[in-house]
């Protein structure tokens, strides 16, 4: 075959909207039925007629050229097994069947999937061996198969894997050694081999993959010297429960002795300088056949027919892949994972975080998709980071829009938290398996001056607190006309959630968690207001029960701190609206129009109220009661009695200090926290 007749081969791998269309589509979704759920118990929705861009097909969606880029069946009780037929959708980018009960054995033609970014088939109960043939999947970033029954060896071309970030293979039946190949993928940053059966030594190519934040082998039964190296990813290396393994810096680790290096029965994945290779080393070792010189090695062919081959092979590569790649560019230009029918821009893709840490999340900088508004205005492209706004810092902070879509299934209504004025609220879940919550800001909601929006940006990167929702990034859409703002999700909802709630509910709160929630509220409002950790002093402007969420320790966490720094004035008005109707705003604000720290200072003493009633309005009578220092009808009935009079009377007396009708008479936060304690 010749090289005009293979490069339109080489281009058909591309997701060309010309290529696939709809009715071929609908005819592989309803093969994919009736191998995954063949008794038709919930993907009824799933018809011939239907057509997958309209919604008709559950947990479908497709690209801006109308082909199926995403499907999400996670958790849909599936029994069926994973198709071939898969793999006709060729512009799948996001494949998600995880906590399923799939069957049966990963099909190899998934690796046709060449667009495919995410493959999340974890928590099933797959078996056979892991297909080398994903080795080819170049667009791969994320590669879920644990929770499985999966056998076999590793397969050493998951190495060729260069845009991998997450490889999660715990919890199955592997063996053999751990590939050193899988030091090839550079961009690895969580690997976790964890639970498995592997056997021989830590391959040092590991140690040295530069972005990789976590190293998970516990519980095989690895042997050798621990790589030094791994001492810096700390408590990122995991290797408890391989009692051979042996090295120095390590805790847990004995000291490595001769024979630890001189075992000849030993399988080394690992061998630079291997004059042969030691029996019984297992297939998915990592050795140079040409430094082999054992009988069994293949020899290698002289054949000049060979040769000539491989010549061609590597110019029709070379030749093909230079112009599969300027179409590809060309098109990528233009493509943008989504529903609907935008036109967002996307040249690159989120390496995501694997840490928990702010720390962690600032080292991992992602492409920004540029917000570009009908006046010009593109306040985040690289190169016009101005005011101030280091490129160091927006770096850092920047997520990509197709991390941001598939966290959120596409901004699915099933993970929609709730909607405001000028946006939404989404629960998402990033590649790293970390819960966030993304919230939306329609553009015209927000400032309309570059440098002003900037500059309400790196504020917001500066607030870092225990007793605030930490910010993990944000990411802007010129297609979709949305800016989105990553935060820490926190999972017991709000402060409102435990106010007028019935006797006897889970949710009334003990006296202890009353009190230390007002602490908690009241150090980061101090924090907010006080100039230090190279922030400017920031008045929340919009403190209520609805901002203050409850995190898993239930630690108060406030939200939206600094959030009008991006919000121009007519969507921070509408939005006091509420904040007015249910007493938080100060009065002071009718007459002057303006917010001061004193203004939270007065929202905070209506919030101390609310958590010692158990009620969401406070009247002017429970006010009086507090003031004169009677608790009776007062403190929450709920609490049945128990509760320390004292530290009540003493709360009740802040809350009516901070609630004075003049401003001047109110204490600061700084004040409240010490008198607190």
């Amino acid at each position: 075959m010749g090289l005009p007749l293979l490069l339109p081969l080489l281009l058909l791998s591309l997701c060309d909207p010309k290529i696939v269309h709809g009715n071929a589509e609908v005819k592989v979704l309803m093969e994919m039925k009736s191998a995954l759920d063949p008794d038709n118990q919930f993907l009824s929705s799933w018809t011939s007629e239907g057509k997958p861009c309209n919604g008709d097909f559950e947990g479908v969606a497709c690209n801006e050229h109308g082909k199926v880029a995403n499907i999400s069946l996670q958790g849909k009780g599936l029994s069926g097994r994973v198709p071939s037929a898969i793999a006709g959708l060729k512009c799948l980018s996001g494949l998600y069947l995880h906590y399923n009960s799939l069957t049966g054995e990963i099909p190899r033609e998934i690796a046709n999937l060449t667009e495919l970014s995410d493959l999340y088939l974890n928590v099933n109960n797959l078996s056979g061996s892991i297909p080398a043939e994903i080795g080819n999947m170049g667009s791969l970033q994320v590669l879920q198969l644990c929770y499985n029954q999966l056998s076999g060896s590793i397969p050493t071309q998951l190495g060729l894997l260069k845009k991998l970030n997450v490889l999660a293979l715990q919890c199955n039946r592997l063996t053999g050694a751990i590939p050193a190949t899988l030091g090839d993928s550079t961009q690895l940053m969580r690997l976790d081999l964890s639970f498995n059966k592997l056997f021989g030594s830590i391959p040092m190519k590991l140690a040295n993959i530069p972005q990789l934040q976590i190293l998970d082998v516990q519980n095989n039964t690895l042997s050798g010297n621990v790589p030094p190296e791994l001492k810096r990813l700390d408590a990122g290396f995991k290797y408890g429960n391989n009692s051979d393994l042996c090295g120095v810096g390590f805790s847990s680790l004995r000291a490595c002795s001769s024979a630890d290096s001189l075992n000849p029965h030993r399988p080394e994945p690992y061998r630079p300088d291997a004059t042969g290779l030691p029996k019984g080393i297992p297939q998915s070792a990592n050795v140079n056949p040409l430094e082999c010189h054992e009988p069994h090695c293949p020899k290698p062919s002289n054949s000049s027919s060979s040769t000539i081959a491989v010549v061609v092979g590597v110019v029709i590569l070379v030749v093909g892949g230079a112009v599969s790649g300027i179409f590809a560019f060309s098109w990528y230009r233009r493509r943008k994972q989504k529903i609907g029918s935008t036109t967002e821009v996307s040249d690159s893709r989120l390496s995501t975080d694997q840490q928990q840490t702010k720390d962690v999340y600032r080292k991992s900088a992602s492409p920004l998709i540029s917000l570009e508004y009908s006046n010009g205005w593109d306040p985040l492209s690289d190169g016009r980071c101005g005011v101030g706004f280091s490129q160091e810092v927006s770096q850092s902070f920047r997520f990509n829009l197709e991390e941001v879509e598939s966290a959120t299934q596409y901004f699915s209504d099933v993970n929609l938290l709730g909607k405001s004025n000028f946006g939404a609220t989404y629960k998402g879940i990033l590649r790293d398996g970390s819960v966030v919550a993304v919230k939306s800001i329609n553009k015209t909601s927000c400032k309309s001056e570059e440098a002003e929006f900037l500059k309400g940006l790196k504020v917001l990167t500066l607030l870092m607190h225990e007793n605030l929702v930490g910010l993990r990034g944000f990411c802007c859409s010129r297609g979709r006309g949305e800016c989105f703002l990553v935060y820490d999700f926190v999972m017991n909802g709000s402060l409102s959630q435990y106010l007028d709630v019935k006797d006897g509910s889970d949710k009334v709160l003990g006296w202890a968690t009353r009190v230390s929630i007002i602490k908690g509220i009241a150090k980061g409002i101090t924090f907010l207001h006080s100039n230090k950790a190279n922030k400017p002093s920031i008045v929340h402007q919009n403190i209520s029960a609805e901002k203050v969420l409850i995190d898993h320790h239930f630690k108060p966490r406030l939200s939206d701190s600094g959030l009008h720094k991006l919000l121009a004035d007519d969507a921070i008005f509408s939005a006091l609206k509420a904040s007015a109707a249910m007493g938080y705003l100060a009065p002071e604000y009718t007459t002057v129009g303006r917010f001061t720290d004193k203004s939270d200072v007065y929202a905070f003493g209506v919030i101390i109220f609310q958590v010692l009633s158990g009620k969401r309005r406070t009247t002017l009578p429970m006010r009086l009661l507090a003031e004169s220092g009677k608790l009776e009808g007062f403190i929450d009935e709920k609490l049945r009695g128990e509760f320390s009079e004292p530290e009540a009377t003493k709360l009740a007396w802040i809350a009516s200090t901070c609630t004075n009708e003049s401003p001047s008479q109110r204490p600061t936060m700084e004040t409240v926290v010490h008198e607190l304690g």
